[in-house]
């Protein structure tokens, strides 16, 4: 399993603390699937508020970060418990599959 402290390095500007769950939502804005997901991400992140954290990642403005998290497909999602244990998920997800894995990572 992936941990956060193997990319904390690279995390500079997006605030990871730990303190809460957190979603990284590795995308591009060229990428039609990615723009697909934004809306269910934003709708995301307001459900969970002060429980999980969403965090977005421009792979083509962060490529160190990209390059280090092995991303090879976007968009490309990181859910991320407070212990820093990673789960790693490809490709879009209906907002059913986000809202579960989101609850997993809140324990």
């Amino acid at each position: 399993m992936e941990n956060i402290k193997d990319y904390l390095q690279y995390l500079r500007g997006y605030d990871y603390t730990g303190k809460i769950p957190v979603i990284i939502d590795f995308f591009a804005t060229w990428c039609g699937p990615c723009q697909g997901m934004a809306p269910l991400l934003r709708q995301l992140a307001h459900e969970f508020e002060g429980r999980v954290k969403v965090l977005k990642v421009d792979v083509d403005k962060n490529q160190a970060l990209a390059t280090a998290a092995h991303i090879r497909s976007i968009p490309t999602f990181f859910f991320i418990t407070k212990s820093g244990d990673i789960e790693r998920q490809v490709g879009a997800l209906p907002y059913k599959k986000l809202a579960t894995l989101a609850e997993k990572i809140m324990g």
